[in-house]
Parts: structure tokens; C-alpha cells; sequence
């Protein structure tokens, strides 16, 4: 079970409003996180893990019923809470994984589409920085983003979505990445409130771009001020993570 401590961390310190009242509750129905996460405000309606028939797709059944089956653990629990806070991109989401299994059928292993969709709704965050920032993200110039043009970060908001790179951040190590939506987030939507956000993001989810990836990968704890260790200029010589940039 999560403590309160974890809104302590610069990563989920954005999801303290989101989700305190919500964990406060799960931690006293410990088998009821469903329970816990209904939201009259958004619509959102998590159901027992059980409601899921055998041999229906996930995703084809919350389409079919607009419901989430939820189980009583930490990956659902963030799944939940990207429901309430993204509820417009949740639902475009599941819309396109819907009719990529109309399409496809479901199959031993996902399509260009499900997969993409899948990596995002698991993966994904925004980025809202200056040029500077996302020259050297495409290029992955780790050495320009994180220490050459390290002060530059000041103007930058990263903002994470993908459920499992949350679950992931509990307990974190310098490998974690996030896939990046190659698409600036526009200062005055960034500025604004979620519902925002959420509004922008959910018009800029289509099949055609989808289907290709659009992202960039972003090993996130290399951040300037997200972890401590990345003070030390060394924290970037590991090969490992910080790859060499493309040609």
C-alpha cells in the first residue's frame, strides 16, 4: 500500500490534489480501490477486475460500457487517477483502441495502432520548453539538454500521463524514460488548469499520426531539480541511459 509521503516527490507532487483524498480512501478499503475512485465529477466509473467477461478485450469492454474494471493495486490506482485528471484523452484513447479492434481483431500481438496507443496511455508525457530544450531532444544531445542549456529548464514544464511510468517513479532509478508526444504543449494551455490540458490533448490523438510513434524518448530523472543525484555532471557520462546522439 502507497503512503502519504509519495506527494513529497516533484513527480507526483502534481497529482496530490488528484489523488490524496483517493489514496486517504483505498488505504481504509484496502480491497475497494474501484470504490474509492469513483468520480461524480468526471463520470468516471471504475468496476471490480471481476465485471470483465472472459475473452472480451479491456479495452473494447470500457467502450462497450464505459466502465474501467480496476484491481486492487498500485498500476490501477494511477490508472484511475489519469482517468479523473485527463478524461477527455482517456476516453479518445480508448475510442481508437476500440476501433483498432474492430478493425484487427485482437490478435497475438497488438498492431502499429494498439501498440502506439498502448505505449502512450502506459508511457507518455508533455513537454512545454523552449526551443533550445526540444532541438536537443530530438537529436538526443543529452549533454545540451541537461547540462549546456541546464538553467534553460526554469521555463520548461514537464508533465507526465502514462500510468506506468508513475507506478514506475515509486521507486526511482536513472533509467527511466518517458516517451515524449512530439508536440509542444502551448504555454497558454500548460498555464491553464487540467481541464485545459486535457481539452488540448485529447483534439491532437488520430489514427494516421498515432500509428507511427510520435515520440521521443526522455530519461526523465536526468531533469535539472527532479532528482538529486543529477547534480553531480557526472550523473551523464552513463552511456547506458544517456546514448550517444543520433547523426
Amino acid at each position: 500500500m502507497l503512503s502519504d509521503e509519495i506527494w513529497a516527490s516533484t513527480w507526483f507532487t502534481p497529482w496530490q490534489k488528484t489523488g490524496e483524498t483517493i489514496l486517504n480512501a483505498w488505504q481504509q478499503q484496502p480491497d475497494a480501490l474501484h470504490a474509492c475512485l469513483a468520480d461524480k465529477q468526471t463520470g468516471f466509473h471504475a468496476v471490480p477486475q471481476n465485471a470483465l467477461p472472459d475473452g472480451e478485450a479491456y479495452e473494447a469492454f470500457i467502450y462497450r460500457t464505459h466502465t474501467v474494471p480496476t484491481r486492487n493495486n498500485v498500476h490501477d490506482f494511477f490508472n484511475g487517477l489519469c482517468w479523473i485528471r485527463f478524461p477527455q484523452t482517456k476516453q479518445q484513447l480508448n475510442r481508437l483502441q476500440a476501433l483498432a479492434i474492430q478493425q484487427q481483431g485482437v490478435q497475438a500481438q497488438r498492431g502499429a495502432l494498439r501498440d502506439a496507443l498502448t505505449l502512450f496511455d502506459e508511457n507518455a508525457a508533455l513537454l512545454c520548453a523552449p526551443q533550445v530544450l526540444w532541438d536537443a531532444l530530438q537529436t538526443q544531445d543529452w549533454k545540451a539538454l541537461f547540462v549546456t542549456h541546464r538553467d534553460v529548464w526554469k521555463d520548461a514544464q514537464l508533465s507526465l500521463f502514462g500510468h506506468a511510468l508513475l507506478e514506475k517513479l515509486l521507486n526511482p532509478y536513472k533509467g527511466i524514460t518517458a516517451h515524449v508526444l512530439c508536440l509542444p504543449v502551448p504555454a497558454e494551455v500548460q498555464d491553464g488548469a487540467d481541464v485545459a490540458v486535457d481539452d488540448w490533448l485529447s483534439h491532437q490523438l488520430h489514427l494516421n499520426e498515432m500509428q507511427h510513434k510520435p515520440f521521443l524518448p526522455l530519461p526523465v530523472l536526468g531533469i535539472p531539480g527532479w532528482w538529486a543525484p543529477n547534480e553531480d555532471v557526472g550523473f551523464y557520462d552513463d552511456t547506458q541511459v544517456f546514448r550517444p546522439q543520433k547523426k
